[in-house]
């Protein structure tokens, strides 16, 4: 096989979630420029229209689907209205998550428990779902956690995210357990942890703290709109099919300075 068809996506059905924008829509166009057909989900409709227009412009099979993951019953329905539109998931990315700022010793339960609901308990049952639906009977799939450098270090003291930082935690060694217990059923678990990428969420905290945020950065730079595509592409293709359980961050060189 060739290095271009061990990174040819030609026929899988990919499943983005939170992938109107941002590095969920990043990835869709990754995926999608390799040949994936893409199903994106997100809670607001009128961003996934938009969505959905600029990625059928680069010529991408995509469906969307209006849907708030933190609704755990409604999960099982989101995936088979996933697989009537576009057949079997080969490949799933968990890139929807919330944040919420606020002291440790002030944090409200209900921003630890919005956090932990999205980012942690939604994530495991759709990853649950799926891989029982699709991927387990086919003895094939991937799997792509977005987690975070968040969740691989602590934090700058301007930022009081513990509920994040622990849901990433999470997110981290969910990924390495999961991959050990269903790497019988040729499934790759991994996990992308990207450094500082200029998004919404992260909008207001760049703003007041993007110079001292560079500093620490070797590249000198934040994440760019191309720069989690190529490892988006490896996880999910036959080029990482003997890569398994690994949390890569995608940060700039944050975590070694």
């Amino acid at each position: 096989m060739s290095v271009k068809q061990l990174f040819d996506l030609t026929g899988k059905v990919a499943l983005i979630t939170g992938g109107s924008r941002g590095l969920g829509l990043q990835m869709a166009e990754a995926l999608g420029e390799m040949g994936a057909r893409v199903a994106i989900t997100a809670r607001k409709q009128h961003e996934l229209d938009e969505a959905e227009s600029h990625l059928k412009g680069l010529g991408i099979d995509v469906v969307t689907l209006s849907a708030d993951l933190s609704n755990l019953e409604g999960i099982p329905d989101v995936v088979e209205k996933i697989v009537a539109g576009l057949g079997d998931i080969d490949i799933l990315v968990n890139n929807a998550g919330a944040t919420w700022g606020a002291p440790a010793e002030d944090y409200p339960p209900e921003g630890w428990m919005k956090v932990m609901n999205l980012n942690v308990n939604a994530t495991f049952f759709l990853t649950q779902t799926v891989a029982k639906r699709c991927m387990i009977p086919r003895k094939s799939g991937k799997v792509i956690n977005i987690a975070s450098i968040a969740g691989l270090s602590g934090n700058p003291e301007a930022m009081k995210t513990i509920a994040y930082n622990t849901s990433k935690g999470a997110v981290v060694n969910f990924t390495r357990a999961l991959a050990s217990e269903w790497g019988h059923h040729n499934i790759n678990v991994n996990a992308l942890c990207p450094g500082f990428f200029p998004s919404k969420m992260s909008q207001g905290l760049l703003e007041s703290q993007g110079d001292s945020m560079l500093e620490r950065i070797p590249l000198n730079r934040f994440g760019g709109e191309e720069d989690l595509k190529g490892a988006a592409v490896l996880m999910a293709s036959e080029a990482g099919r003997h890569i398994t359980g690994q949390c890569l961050a995608v940060d700039g060189g944050t975590l070694v300075s």
